[in-house]
């Protein structure tokens, strides 16, 4: 965030629909247009006074797992606070298309516990914009304050495809170790309604999750798991043992097709916290990876 960003606040948290609505508007205007932006937009969006619906709260612990307590999983506040930043993405001026992004990776910040009743503000804005082998990426970064306390903070890196933006940085270096998997803890068996059951408590309603025919359209051959549930499964998966404060993070690989089964992995690391991953058990290829360690 530069000294130079302007905050522009907005009167409620938009829904996902009206600015999936706004982004195919945008994708229609774009073929008619030949200068596009090359730099992201100084601006911050900033809502306050958001709170936890509590029926969509026992609806999301219900699906994902997680206690049925008045305590906010880590994975429900980037639900509260994710249209949010995706109403950064969907300005014009934003250089990368919204809809087709490929999400690469969550690193989620939780300093303490946030609870229903909490009245909460949220931010969120772009930065870093860079080249990648495949694209162009980019990190959406959000934060929830209480009583002027940043709680909560969590950067999503998205990639467009195929997109090179002449004002992006130089491109990530090659490919990294990747790490051993850690032990079998069981299977998900993910069924073809995970997507839009997903969808219900969490508003986002992307047609590759919850449509094969929306999910074709963006080259997948059928629908594919929310990366944030499969994610948000994890984290619950790693239940009490994460403690109060917590460092979340996860990179996604392979989508998850809808049916599909997850070999899911869980261990202990030494210094503290816990290592997991998900994976394709025919083929060994990874859905996705990550750790939650205590800060």
């Amino acid at each position: 965030m530069t000294a130079e960003m302007r905050e522009v606040r907005l009167p409620e948290v938009p829904t996902l629909g009206s600015l999936y609505a706004q982004a195919l508007g945008r994708m229609a205007q774009t073929v008619m247009t030949t200068r596009q932006p090359t730099t992201l937009p100084a601006v911050r969006y900033a809502v306050d006074d958001v709170a936890a619906d509590r029926d969509q709260l026992a609806e999301y612990q219900h699906l994902l797992g997680e206690p049925g307590t008045d305590v906010l999983p880590a994975g429900y506040v980037h639900v509260l606070a994710f249209p949010v930043a995706v109403a950064v993405m969907a300005r014009a001026d934003f250089p990368l298309p919204l809809l087709g992004m490929v999400h690469l990776a969550n690193d989620v910040e939780q300093r303490a516990p946030l609870r229903l009743g909490d009245r909460l503000a949220v931010r969120a804005w772009a930065e870093d914009l860079r080249l990648h082998r495949a694209g162009t990426q980019v990190d959406l970064v959000t934060e929830v304050d209480r009583d002027g306390e940043t709680v909560w903070r969590g950067v999503s890196t998205y990639l467009a495809k195929g997109r090179t933006v002449a004002g992006a940085a130089a491109a990530e270096p090659g490919e990294r170790d990747v790490p051993a998997l850690p032990p079998v803890a069981g299977q998900w068996r993910l069924r073809p309604d995970v997507g839009r059951r997903y969808a219900a408590v969490s508003g986002d309603r992307n047609p590759i999750h919850t449509s094969a025919l929306g999910a074709k359209l963006f080259g997948f051959p059928r629908a594919i798991a929310h990366g944030m549930y499969t994610a948000a499964r994890a984290l619950a998966t790693v239940g009490v043992a994460r403690g109060d404060a917590f460092r979340w993070t996860v990179e996604f690989g392979k989508p998850v097709l809808l049916p599909g089964t997850v070999t899911f992995g869980l261990g202990a690391r030494a210094t503290g916290g816990h290592d997991y991953a998900g994976w394709d058990a025919r083929s060994g290829k990874r859905y996705l990876t990550g750790a939650v360690t205590p800060l």
